[in-house]
């Protein structure tokens, strides 16, 4: 069935077989594809200006630099990230319901829209490889999935990059980053994340694109990034389905 499930060589487009009944994942209207023309057109093609660098919506005075204030300030150690969309209702309920509710058939989804805001970028260099952000081992167990590989599979065949899924690994279970205090993330993630031996071969003198569901401040991607540039990347970008916007 999943073999079906898509057309990868032309048109990326992400329908069910016709013999199916099919509805639209955020509205329910009947749709034979899995977002429908109206919800993608509202939620997904009217993209905000953002900082080039980590994806937080701009003002147009901050337009000639392309960053906001904080990537200014204090950069991170990520070069660009690209996201589909804000991560705000309805488009949260997606995130939900592949992270929590299982809904393993919106991975495509997400990785659709994802290959299309890059592509929506006139002038982004392609990564050399994939990887996507890594569970820790306990997580892995309870939800038997890392949503972040499952969008990273289908992205990587669109846009014709190999996948390196084991890239990185988690040196620890970190706690959730949506229940700590900002200052309380950064500690959560230091030193969270390191390569394999075998992975330094893949990193070395090469721009990685680095997978994930959800941007929130951005302290995950940047421990990632360091870890990424001190074994020898030149760029990392962040692929990300969904940033939250700034409070």
């Amino acid at each position: 069935m999943l073999s079906r499930f898509f057309d990868w060589s032309r048109h990326f487009i992400w329908r069910l077989p016709s013999a199916l009944p099919s509805s639209c994942a955020l509205c329910g209207c009947s749709h034979e594809q899995a977002l429908c023309d109206d919800c993608e057109q509202r939620f997904f093609k009217h993209a905000p200006l953002r900082c080039h660098q980590c994806a937080s919506p701009l003002l147009r005075t901050d337009a000639p630099t392309q960053r906001c204030g904080a990537c200014l300030t204090d950069p991170p150690a990520f070069d660009t990230t690209i996201v589909a969309g804000d991560y705000a209702a309805p488009v949260d309920h997606l995130v939900l319901a592949l992270k929590f509710g299982n809904r393993l058939a919106l991975a495509p989804l997400f990785a659709h829209m994802l290959r299309d805001a890059i592509l929506r970028e006139p002038v982004f260099a392609m990564p050399a490889v994939l990887t996507a952000v890594p569970l820790g081992e306990k997580r892995l167990t309870e939800r038997g999935f890392n949503q972040a590989l499952e969008i990273a599979k289908p992205l990587a065949r669109a846009i014709a990059i190999p996948l390196a899924p084991q890239l990185l690994e988690r040196t620890r279970d970190t706690l959730m980053q949506s229940m700590l205090h900002p200052a309380e993330r950064h500690r959560n993630m230091r030193h969270a994340f390191v390569l394999p031996a075998h992975a330094g071969a893949l990193v070395q003198g090469q721009h990685v694109g680095v997978v994930d569901d959800v941007m929130t401040t951005g302290v995950t991607m940047n421990e990632i990034a360091v870890t990424l540039k001190r074994h020898g990347a030149v760029r990392v970008t962040n692929l990300v389905f969904a940033r939250t916007p700034p409070k």
